[in-house]
């Protein structure tokens, strides 16, 4: 039987445009920073820092094993922080969005260090910068839960937010391309390029924070918000045991970690693709392309997903995906309007793997506490954040040994980029094609077991209410002269709130 939540909890759960814009913008940031990253670093060492493919995959890899400590760590630390004025979230992403946008900037500079130092200086920036995105980005994704408990808003609530992340992700590559009509040396290009997003990355992250703060003050205060028992009664250990209990939460860790992974692939291989194979001077027009097509499709699935649900619109845009991926490997050099019409058509599959495994975690969060009786957005969100660095580092890493295997030959700063060899041309087609196809089959093959549906999700906020009630009832029985009230009937104020 179909059971939805409880009506006089329906009204509260709506937000605003404003709500929604700030906190969409909050991942504007996210865009720019972790987009860039995926789609211009590695090509960056090695076609202007001069790294060979395999060091150059190794300084992405060594940043997210630090990751695998620092994500899980800071989403425990924010569920149990307590602050009047900022909340659980809120403060981390204060103290920690300049230093992630200092260490930014230092990520595109080139200094003039020998091989090995060099290696060294950007594997220490990464860890820096993968230490502060974490700070800020963690509790970031963790508001989604606390801003609103309404399935089809919070659906809502992420293609905003991630309508801004491609959108930073956009502007970081038009800013790219823009910085190489004016300047000529790559050097320059690339750290104009990190300065200028770097200061974006602070200014959107500051209009999140003073945009959404009154909104889960708010929230933090209702009764329904609050945790049954602090999760600080249970050791970290444990909770990270419960989470990994939890069925539902593993299938959509394997989702996003599947669909992630063939994006990481993309992204990564397309600068290469582009130049090396398709013989064009610059990818950042291809890669804006498709961002920015995704963009416009992000509320394409809005509205789909409000009509069949979550799991079958991921079915709709894997299945285009696939076909669209497999086929970049067919496209000949020379056939550019073929390759810019399958990034097109992939855009619907991207804004799918960006929207649908974020809109499915909230649902699984609240399961948890219907089970546990303890809210741990941090927890959950931590695990979702190292994966999508997971399958960055995995995806730049793996691309980047496939390249050396091959034969690639690194470009020498200051001289024109070498000919490949056929070798390496061929592993670039493949990373471009089979090998992002067979990840994102393995996705569609998780999401046909997930189980949480519209009316599954509706029955969780039922019991959950049903619980809160409950929990009131003792209390008001346990103060002597006081009588639990009934919730109101209609939305018509009560007789004394008439009068007053």
């Amino acid at each position: 039987m179909t059971q939805s939540a409880p009506a006089d909890t329906q009204p509260s759960q709506k937000l605003n445009l404003f709500t929604k814009l700030s906190y969409g913008a909050g991942d504007m940031s996210g865009g720019i920073t972790a987009n860039l990253q995926a789609w211009s670093l590695l090509i960056f060492l090695t076609n202007v820092a001069g790294l060979n493919p395999a060091l150059a995959g190794q300084v992405l890899l060594i940043g997210k094993v630090w990751d695998a400590f620092n994500d899980p760590a800071v989403g425990v630390l924010s569920d149990r922080t307590h602050s009047p004025r900022w909340g659980r979230r809120h403060p981390w992403m204060l103290y920690g969005t300049i230093p992630m946008g200092l260490s930014f900037c230092l990520m595109w500079l080139v200094p003039d260090f020998n091989i090995t130092l060099k290696f060294w200086y950007y594997v220490l920036v990464g860890i820096l910068f993968n230490a502060a995105y974490t700070v800020v980005n963690v509790p970031y994704s963790a508001l989604t839960a606390e801003l609103t408990q309404d399935y089809d808003e919070r659906t809502s609530l992420n293609s905003f937010r991630l309508a801004f992340s491609l959108g930073g992700a956009v502007l970081a590559l038009v800013l790219g391309f823009v910085m190489g009509e004016v300047f000529s040396n790559a050097r320059q290009q690339y750290w104009v390029t990190g300065i200028v997003c770097a200061v974006l990355s602070i200014l959107t992250l500051y209009w999140c924070i003073w945009g959404t703060i009154g909104r889960t003050r708010q929230n933090m205060q209702q009764a329904s918000l609050q945790p049954e028992n602090d999760a600080e009664s249970m050791p970290i250990l444990e909770q990270f045991k419960v989470a990994l209990s939890n069925r539902p939460f593993l299938y959509v860790i394997g989702i996003y970690l599947f669909s992630w992974l063939a994006l990481q692939f993309t992204a990564a291989i397309i600068p290469y693709f582009v130049v090396s194979w398709m013989g064009l001077d610059s990818y950042f027009l291809v890669a804006a392309a498709v961002q920015g097509t995704a963009i416009i499709m992000l509320f394409v699935c809005n509205a789909i997903s409000k009509r069949v649900g979550k799991r079958s619109l991921y079915f709709m845009g894997m299945g285009l995906w696939i076909i669209v991926q497999a086929g970049l490997f067919f496209v000949q050099p020379g056939q550019v309007g073929l390759m810019y019409l399958l990034c097109f058509a992939a855009s619907f599959g991207v804004a799918t793997a960006y929207l649908v495994p974020w809109a499915m975690l909230p649902d699984v969060i609240e399961l948890d506490e219907l089970e546990t009786g303890q809210r741990r957005e941090g927890v959950f969100y931590a695990f979702m954040t190292l994966l999508q660095k997971i399958g960055l580092a995995v995806g730049l890493a793996l691309v980047g040994i496939a390249l050396e295997q091959s034969g690639f030959i690194e470009a020498t700063p200051g001289e024109p980029l070498p000919v490949q060899p056929e070798s390496a041309l061929l592993a670039i087609r493949v990373a471009i094609g089979p090998l992002p196809t067979v990840s994102l089959i393995l996705g569609v093959i998780l999401a046909y077991f997930y189980p949480i549906t519209r009316e599954k999700h509706a029955e969780i906020l039922l019991k959950l209410h049903q619980r809160k009630q409950a929990r009131q009832i003792e209390a008001a029985e346990a103060v002597p002269g006081e009588l639990p009230q009934p919730p109101l009937a209609s939305d018509e104020p009560a007789e004394d709130e008439t009068r007053l």
